[in-house]
């Protein structure tokens, strides 16, 4: 039994390291939730149900996580980009998010426009202008032209596919979208007008929108069936999109002052 597991979980549930270990034991041995809330009070601590399936609900997600962290291990050593600090930071992670966004950079994807403008060598002029060293970046792009890269504006172009995939998929980025879809998003519905009739049963989403923190489980499932269905058009977005951008561009775009807002940007280790 994983050690860290166990301390992780009675931190989380507040509930003593003790009565987390033998709940589990219990648990690993086949008996119910029931049974144990029943029957072995004096081994859990008087563990009620609903404690109980939150252990068993706790503990196989990071049973899942453990997985899926061999998984990422295995698939960047194979890449030979494991590196010491790498791995450390991803034996420490114990979020599921978070274990995908280091990851990302790595994962294998199908063919984009990025990976499309790697193959034609513009990667190193996408490192350039993301120094943001250079204001002549068409003399940049001059040193890039051949035979797949016909004009400046190809180079240019290329540059800017590679920037936006480096963004997407930088943990900083990917961390501020989140956060501010998180406070801020509005989620927002509206019937198929040529299927109103047949919606009738979502009547109440027909013109529909709150703050997507506000809206609880059941409301979110209920409009995203009616989706599903095609009976209506569901959208989340930001109140202010141009707020988003801003965040966004505080942390990567260097201002006259020569600063930038957070930690320096830095060229992913897959890159």
């Amino acid at each position: 039994m994983n050690l860290k597991h166990l301390q992780i979980l009675s931190d989380t549930l507040g509930i003593s390291f003790k009565s987390i270990e033998n709940t589990i034991e219990l648990l690993e041995e086949g008996a119910t939730i029931p049974f144990i809330a029943r029957y072995r009070k004096e081994v859990t601590g008087t563990l009620d149900e609903v404690q109980i399936g939150d252990i068993k609900t706790q503990f196989n997600k990071l049973q899942e996580l453990e997985k899926r962290r061999e998984s990422v291990l295995k698939s960047i050593e194979e890449q030979g980009k494991l590196t010491d600090d790498l791995r450390k930071r991803i034996e420490d992670c114990y979020n599921l998010t978070e274990l995908e966004d280091i990851y990302l950079p790595y994962k294998q994807k199908r063919k984009t426009r990025a990976s499309m403008a790697r193959e034609k060598g513009l990667e190193p002029l996408a490192v350039e202008i993301m120094t943001q060293k250079h204001v002549k970046v068409d003399d940049l792009a001059q040193a890039y032209l051949n035979e797949k890269v016909a004009t400046i504006e190809d180079a240019l172009q290329g540059a800017r596919d590679i920037v936006a995939e480096m963004v997407a998929e930088d943990e900083k980025a990917r961390m501020i979208v989140r956060n501010t879809f998180a406070k801020e998003a509005m989620v927002t519905t509206k019937v198929v007008k040529s299927k109103m009739e047949e919606a009738a049963k979502f009547k109440d989403y027909f013109d529909f929108s709150e703050p997507l923190s506000k809206s609880p489980s059941h409301r979110l499932l209920a409009m995203r069936r009616g989706e599903d269905e095609g009976f209506l058009r569901l959208s989340v977005a930001p109140t202010d999109e141009d707020f988003l951008k801003g965040r966004l561009s505080d942390a990567y775009v260097i201002s006259n002052l020569g600063n930038k807002c957070g930690k320096p940007w830095k060229m992913p280790m897959n890159a």
